[in-house]
């Protein structure tokens, strides 16, 4: 439980809540979204929040959901989560967020009349200033849009901010914009959304052994079912397990040349340099460049010819983001 200590700003690392009703805070900033993916247009509103709750010498307080409530309500399958909840607080925290409650979001949550809900968030967090972008809304039918809030605001004694959304290449970054790009398999654009590269990370399982026979082993990833990846494709990628980071080359699909009823894409990736047993380690794979559709080959040998150039690319392609990164 969040502690009732007066008006000071954490000093010690973000708090990671699981329950609204049992945090109990004095006075706070606040904002509440499902922040998916935490793209450049939720980092602008979070920081502007962080800035603002800060110099008041107030926490920042991020009230989010799981499950997302499109995926509640409509059913959304899958659900394509670009991010765990964990995930989501820590880079939230890294923002500066001193708190991030996830709620998990049922029928009764569904159902709660947008002032009533408004009550108790001045009950259990002290609100003092709301901070929502331009098309939020909260309750029952989303009764309490930013005109409802504006009134209840004066009402309550909170103070009410309305973000205007961040534009790239004049489109507005959302969340659903960095899952239709995932589905194309633009990994470079859902990284100017993201302001980071898209990372996966996975449980490396045994796999058919296939590319170890052929002499390009691969780390198979078991992924979070929920999760959303790229378009089935080949990718050039960088691996991170213990500490360790390695160029990869990721191939995300159904094998086509050796396998006719793989129901399911598989990621797998094959680290380069490297050759050693790592069943059971948590990799993280972080994308970079589609290098090409996967395909299916009419032999081995045109396939590992394939692969061969799909390595030197990726070894190219890898070599500049290095390069970027350390500039």
């Amino acid at each position: 439980m969040a502690s009732k200590e007066g008006l000071q700003p954490l000093k010690s690392p973000m708090q990671h809540l699981r329950d609204f009703f049992t945090v109990q805070l004095e006075q706070s900033d606040l904002t509440i979204g499902s922040f998916d993916g935490v793209h450049r247009g939720h980092q602008t509103l979070i920081k502007a929040l962080v800035e603002y709750a800060h110099g008041e010498n107030r926490p920042a307080v991020v009230l989010t959901f799981f499950p997302h409530p499109s995926v509640f309500l409509r059913g959304r399958t899958p659900a394509f989560y670009i991010n765990t909840p964990e995930e989501k607080a820590e880079l939230l925290g890294e923002l500066g967020v001193d708190y991030v409650i996830t709620q998990q979001f049922d029928r009764s949550m569904a159902e709660i009349p947008a002032g009533i809900f408004l009550d108790r968030l001045k009950a259990r967090l002290g609100l003092k200033s709301l901070w929502i972008g331009e098309d939020f809304a909260l309750g029952y039918k989303r009764e309490g849009n930013r005109h409802f809030l504006a009134a209840a605001g004066s009402e309550r004694g909170f103070t009410l901010h309305v973000v205007p959304p961040a534009h790239l290449g004049g489109e507005v970054v959302s969340s659903t914009r960095v899952r239709e790009a995932l589905r194309s398999g633009a990994v470079a654009r859902t990284a100017k959304y993201l302001g980071r590269s898209f990372v996966v990370p996975g449980k490396v399982v045994p796999g058919s052994g296939r590319g170890r026979a052929l002499g390009i082993p691969t780390a198979n990833l078991e992924i979070w079912e929920e999760r959303a990846y790229p378009r089935s494709g080949v990718y050039a990628c960088w691996a991170s397990f213990d500490g360790q980071r390695y160029k990869a080359v990721t191939n995300i699909g159904v094998r086509p040349t050796f396998e006719d009823k793989l129901e399911q894409a598989i990621v797998e990736a094959h680290l380069l340099d490297f050759n050693a047993d790592i069943y059971g380690k948590e990799l993280r794979l972080e994308f970079i460049a589609r290098l090409r559709d996967e395909r299916r080959f009419s032999n081995t040998e045109l396939l590992l010819s394939r692969i061969a150039r799909d390595i030197q690319r990726a070894r190219v392609i890898l070599n500049q983001d290095a390069e970027g990164q350390d500039a």
